[in-house]
């Protein structure tokens, strides 16, 4: 059993609610970074950024990227931030005060409280309610009319998106809504300055394809998380795509009105024409491999890195053993750990095919520390 860092020494991190969050694994995240001797990191992908913004707080260079628009938004606010957290009060504090506007958020997105019942005359279940999308048009309006530099726009904007997630009528994601409202949907929308921090590193943010990014960047160590999707091949493919469960953070990000689909109106470039992640395809190729498990192979062979530290979520038997060769074709193994997170426990395990017998098992979650065979001591990254 490998012991954990204790909760005090585990730095303190801010985000959304977020399907896959890595928020209880970052102790064991950070444990293992621990076992090397990495300066500079990167996250590949970064999501809500909980583990970029650890790694930043325990004095690491990052490299944070993620496709995603509205985490470039949260990387910058908490990475590339260089004021107090004070000095940003008098723009939050303004935000509040702008007065609430009928506007395109409210027109798709808000509903009244019909006695609590969240479903609409229009048939459709809405995420805010009125209120609090009325702030949300009349906030977001003037966000783009202060033409904010790039850092204090992002703050901004994180402040109003962690301020809806505290108000949101969802379980978590943006693909349906709850029939009824949640006591949280009741509640005032009201920001307020995020946990920023300041760092003396020069952490860099990207929203970048991962396949883009990594010939341009060589760090010591490389924290790999992908979206993982659904190994049910009966489910839809939107039912499992980050970019389907998120929309509305694009759009209000972006505040680019688009063209919206479906009971939950999404954007439409979120369809899955325009949002496929081949991370999140569960099907075969050609020759009988999962094409997610060849994606891997190719993003272990092509970073820069000395070490690799790679989140597994399991989906079956196949998944597993096809892993287990891709990592041991491309590096050593130093340390590969099972999440059990009802027991809050960590479990070692050896270098064997121990880990593909509990991968058996559904919904496993395991993190492989990998040196790669052809690593080379990346100190520098452009």
């Amino acid at each position: 059993m490998q012991q954990t860092l204790p909760h005090s020494r585990t730095p303190s991190t801010e985000g959304i609610k977020y399907i896959g969050s890595k928020l209880k694994l970052i102790p064991q995240v950070l444990e293992l970074i621990k076992k090397v001797n990495a300066e500079t990191i990167l996250d590949g992908f970064a999501g809500t950024t909980r583990v970029s913004q650890a790694l930043a707080k325990l004095g690491y260079t990052v490299i944070c990227n993620d496709i995603a628009p509205w985490s470039k938004i949260f990387g910058t606010c908490y990475l590339l931030n260089t004021k107090p957290r004070e000095a940003y009060q008098p723009l939050i504090d303004h935000l509040n005060a702008v007065s609430p506007v009928n506007g395109w958020f409210t027109e798709h997105y808000g509903g009244h409280a019909n006695g609590g019942c969240a479903i609409q005359a229009d048939g459709l279940k809405k995420p805010w309610q009125l209120h609090n999308t009325r702030k949300l048009d009349a906030i977001r309006q003037e966000i783009e009319t202060l033409n904010l530099n790039p850092v204090d726009k992002a703050v901004a904007l994180t402040s109003l998106i962690l301020a809806l997630d505290r108000v949101d009528n969802s379980l978590g994601h943006f693909s349906a809504y709850l029939k009824d409202w949640a006591p949280r949907a009741y509640k005032e929308l009201v920001l307020e300055v995020p946990e920023i921090f300041t760092s003396d590193d020069a952490h860099q943010v990207f929203q970048s394809d991962i396949f883009e990014l990594v010939p341009r960047v060589s760090v010591d160590l490389a924290y790999f998380d992908p979206p993982y999707g659904s190994n049910n091949e009966k489910m839809p493919p939107s039912r499992v795509r980050y970019a389907a469960y998120y929309h509305l953070w694009k759009s209000v990000v972006l505040f680019d009105k688009p063209d919206l689909f479906g009971k939950a109106k999404r954007r439409k470039d979120t369809s899955d024409p325009f949002a496929a992640s081949i991370f999140e395809e569960f099907r075969r190729n050609d020759d009988g491999r999962f094409i997610a498990v060849d994606a891997i192979a190719r993003l272990i062979r092509e970073t820069q890195a000395r070490w690799i530290l790679l989140s597994y979520s399991s989906g079956g038997r196949a998944t597993a053993e096809q892993l287990n060769e891709v990592m041991q074709r491309n590096g050593e193994l130093i340390a590969t750990v099972e999440l059990n997170y009802k027991k809050n426990v960590m479990a070692g395990m050896r270098w064997t095919d121990e880990w593909i017998d509990t991968a058996e098992k559904p919904n496993r979650e395991f993190l492989f520390l990998l040196e790669k065979n052809d690593c080379v001591n990346f100190v520098s990254y452009a």
